[in-house]
């Protein structure tokens, strides 16, 4: 896999609030890790931009957050998760802040991955499927055809969420509710 981006970016810590200068990676694979340094040998955090981001803000969009001294407000930029946890950086330049955001909105739909045969990406009609975990598998596409003047070939995200049964909660629900109906009857009928 090989770097889509790379630079150093101020991020504001979460407890403290203070502004601290991190180097930061962005994969072909759609992973966004920031390092202490340059030198990549402490990780801080990693964000898989296509499974846990779900919006990025610039400027005066970054409404909660003050820049830091000196910086413009145009230099503002958050990665909000899906998690509930929101990322603020701050570039050095209003240019650089939207080669940030386009270069990670890029990387939330158009990612290359590294594993597998095929050098470095999925075939072409190859469908992938991230899991809850954000383990990402690959499967043939069920509609190859391509239309008349034939398609370029697309990274599909689909992200299940977990499937949660609420029928049995309904039934064991509803149990109780009749066995505390019945039990409180019983009582009444004593009196």
């Amino acid at each position: 896999m090989a770097f889509v981006k790379s630079g150093w970016l101020l991020r504001q810590s979460t407890i403290l609030k203070r502004w601290k200068k991190n180097w930061f990676d962005l994969w072909s694979d759609g992973h966004l890790i920031y390092y202490d340094d340059q030198t990549r040998h402490s990780v801080e955090d990693k964000i898989h931009m296509p499974v846990d981001c779900i919006n990025i803000r610039i400027g005066h969009e970054c409404w909660d957050i003050q820049p830091p001294d000196g910086k413009p407000k145009d230099c503002m930029l958050q990665i909000v998760c899906r998690d509930g946890k929101t990322i603020s950086l701050c570039a050095e330049s209003t240019d650089d802040c939207l080669a940030w955001k386009f270069t990670l909105q890029d990387s939330r739909t158009n990612t290359t991955y590294g594993y597998g045969p095929y050098s470095g990406a999925y075939p072409p009609g190859t469908q992938v499927v991230y899991a809850a975990n954000g383990q990402a598998y690959a499967v043939p596409y069920q509609y190859p055809y391509a239309g008349l003047y034939g398609q370029q070939p697309t990274n599909q995200v689909i992200i299940r969420e977990r499937y949660r049964d609420s029928d049995s909660d309904l039934a064991l629900g509803m149990l109780a509710g009749a066995a505390t109906g019945m039990a409180l009857g019983s009582l009444f009928w004593v009196f």
